[in-house]
């Protein structure tokens, strides 16, 4: 197989290029750039934009708005992206519930969420985890009991990303306590303003409101928002499961942050010191070979293949490497990477920043950036499943 672009493909990287030098922003990459942290309205403003120009659905199906583009177009598309400052899409609704509603959604279904995802109307968040379902999430508590045409839905959800600006809540819950774990589980699409709901946030070590708890308190949902079979809902998560793990790589982010890393150590004239530059060459040659194997897993699914346990390799690798990368740019800023100043992260904040080049706090996103090897499936339990269906330990 050739794993190099195409003219076609080359092409296409110019035209991504361009739109985001005429399109993205300024500001808003200016705060990516940075680190600062970026407001809901950030976020949908740069999803208008997409969507206006018909490239923010690019894993849906054409006929629902998607792009019709290749995997490779994908991946050259979000490589683009990271490398100019946009933001990372917020993938609860566009990337993770859409393709089970596409999937497995009836016709009402599809007609009723799908325009309202890519216009922005409605904002997703994720009902999976719960205090003592996490890794082991089949063992999930949240009740969802048959009432006439409607659930009552009764438990807790948490680290739910981004929980507070949503409006909806695709869910996890249990409909079968007697059934064997996987095969008492629906899969619900819950209205957050609904009576019963109640979000608490979890202030993280960084001192950022990024996740929270949701309560639900005798919660009515109608049968009609379960997505699937009752009891099937299992299908509808690994299905999720998947797409979320293959997008883990971070491939882009990476990248992006790879170059940053060198920039600053050149400024701090650290890159002559032996050991740093191993390090840096080591993360990079690792970079490269993840790389190279997304693209050789992109160009399987291009000819007709579905990722498997490969979504595994790329959500260990790909985590492992993010944090790799940040954990050398603490340690070239050195006390440097500790301070940072709260209003210095917020959008509002209109000042002189403080590590104007190097981006504001370090510290917070080194902390922030642990979460990557546990959400989506921790890298131990990712391990387990290439043991099992490529090594068959």
């Amino acid at each position: 197989m050739d794993i190099n672009y195409t003219a076609e493909e080359l092409a296409f990287r110019d035209q991504v290029r361009a739109f985001l030098r005429a399109e993205l922003p300024a500001d808003i990459a200016e705060r990516v750039r940075l680190g600062k942290h970026l407001g809901k309205e950030d976020h949908l403003r740069w999803q208008r934009i997409l969507n206006a120009r018909g490239w923010y659905a690019a894993n849906w199906p054409v006929e629902f708005g998607g792009t019709g583009w290749s995997v490779v177009q994908k991946h050259i598309f979000e490589a683009e992206c990271a490398a100019f400052g946009a933001p990372r899409l917020i993938s609860f609704g566009v990337n993770m519930v859409a393709p089970v509603i596409i999937r497995f959604g009836t016709p009402e279904q599809k007609a009723r969420y799908l325009p309202r995802i890519l216009d922005g109307s409605d904002w997703w968040c994720q009902g999976y985890s719960e205090p003592g379902a996490g890794s082991d999430l089949a063992s999930l508590k949240t009740r969802a009991v048959r009432d006439g045409d409607h659930y009552i839905v009764n438990g807790q959800k948490t680290w739910t990303t981004l929980g507070q600006h949503a409006n909806r809540i695709f869910c996890l819950v249990r409909t079968d306590p007697e059934a064997r774990q996987q095969q008492g589980i629906s899969f619900l699409l819950i209205d957050m303003d609904s009576p019963g709901i109640a979000v608490r946030p979890i202030i993280t070590l960084d001192g950022e409101h990024e996740v929270n708890e949701v309560f639900f308190d005798n919660v009515r949902v109608p049968l009609a928002n379960r997505v699937g079979e009752e009891n099937q809902g299992w299908t509808c998560a690994k299905y999720l499961l998947t797409h979320e793990r293959t997008g883990q790589a971070g491939i882009g982010q990476s990248k992006a942050a790879l170059a940053h890393l060198k920039r600053v150590a050149a400024r701090e004239g650290r890159l002559d010191e032996p050991l740093l530059r191993a390090q840096i060459a080591e993360v990079e040659m690792q970079l490269l070979a993840i790389e190279v194997s997304t693209l050789r897993i992109l160009a399987a699914a291009q000819a007709g293949g579905v990722p498997g346990a490969e979504s595994s390799i790329l959500k260990i690798k790909g985590s492992e490497i993010r944090q790799a990368i940040s954990h050398l740019l603490r340690k070239v800023l050195g006390p440097y990477a500790l301070p940072f100043l709260e209003d210095e992260l917020s959008p509002e904040f209109a000042g002189e920043p403080l590590h104007a080049d190097y981006s504001a706090g370090p510290a917070s996103q080194y902390f922030n950036l642990r979460k990557l090897s546990i959400y989506g499936g921790s890298n131990e339990i990712q391990k387990n499943i290439v043991s099992k269906m490529i090594l068959d330990l």
